[in-house]
């Protein structure tokens, strides 16, 4: 299964697992079910998304004919909507949570509300299957794609699954107690359960957030800068150059990797082709070459045009 189809397939299942959410909270009176078919909701949105942005980067690096006002306004490719799209899915996820939760906090502090706690099981245990399944389908597929948007969506599959088991519980210790002496805790279970989900769920999102903002603000990954350090020293050293500068980035799945030689001044002649010979060689031992690496390689004995 390719990148689009496993996301396509997530879209379908989390419009209908929100669907379900929607329906059976309502039924059952639950808020904290309300809130797994939103979450669910807006994931399946921030998922399309994801869909639209890696089909333009797809179709812009196998040489897929794109409509002309994106192939004039977009020359140097898709790949810095990635990052703006897995922060801005954080970003969404961490929000609902906290308005769920000041919801729950005002609830429990006028006393809570009677739940259906049979209807909330029966939702709870099928959405906590279909996670289950489609959590263990997309790690399966990604063992293969090693894709960051099928990783976030796994991702987001694992969390409703907790989520929706952490629910599942609640609504059992909920039907447990009723008609019993702790009868007067029913009306609590659904609004703290529901704030203590958001407690775990809103900073799940975090890392997801700070990779992405770092991409955004093409912030230089040590470990790709200290590798092309390396290889353009060794370089240096055997072309007798005077020393380079490098400057590198990653920008979702793309490498962008912008290296200068500084040559020295009134050096003979080279053919073009020798200095072609150069870039590869230099290529070859960067390495990652592939339709997501984006790689330049200039020459000059002005440090100028190196700065």
């Amino acid at each position: 299964m390719t990148e689009q189809g496993f996301l396509r397939l997530s879209i379908a299942v989390t419009i209908f697992v929100a669907a379900l959410g929607i329906v059976f909270g309502l039924v059952s009176g639950s808020f904290s079910i309300i809130f797994d078919g939103a979450y669910s909701l807006g994931d399946a949105g921030m998922t399309a998304l994801a869909l639209s942005v890696s089909s333009l980067i797809v179709r812009s690096t196998e040489g897929d004919r794109l409509p002309d006002i994106l192939r004039s306004r977009f020359t140097m490719g898709f790949w810095h909507l990635e990052p703006i799209v897995l922060g801005l899915n954080g970003i969404l996820l961490m929000a609902v949570a906290i308005y769920a939760l000041i919801n729950a906090v005002l609830t429990i502090a006028h006393g809570g509300y009677e739940t259906q706690f049979g209807m909330a099981i029966v939702y709870a245990t099928i959405t906590l299957l279909v996670c289950a399944v489609m959590a263990v389908a997309g790690w399966r597929v990604n063992r293969r794609l090693r894709s960051d948007f099928v990783s976030l969506d796994i991702n987001a599959w694992m969390m409703s699954g907790g989520i929706t088991a952490a629910l599942l519980v609640a609504f059992v210790v909920g039907l447990s107690v009723s008609n019993t002496p702790l009868s007067w805790i029913s009306p609590y279970v659904d609004p703290v359960i529901l704030a203590l989900v958001c407690l775990v769920v809103i900073p799940l999102p975090l890392r997801a957030v700070r990779q992405a903002l770092s991409e955004i603000l093409l912030i230089t990954p040590p470990e790709l800068k200290a590798h092309v350090d390396s290889v353009a020293a060794e370089c240096v050293a055997r072309e007798g150059f005077l020393g380079h500068r490098a400057y590198v980035a990653k920008v979702g799945r793309a490498t962008q990797v912008e290296l200068y030689f500084v040559a020295p001044k009134n050096q003979p002649p080279k053919p073009l082709e020798e200095w072609d010979r150069i870039r590869d060689r230099v290529g070859a031992a960067i390495g990652g070459e592939g339709k997501d690496r984006w790689l330049t390689i200039a020459f000059t004995t002005d440090i100028a045009w190196a700065e």
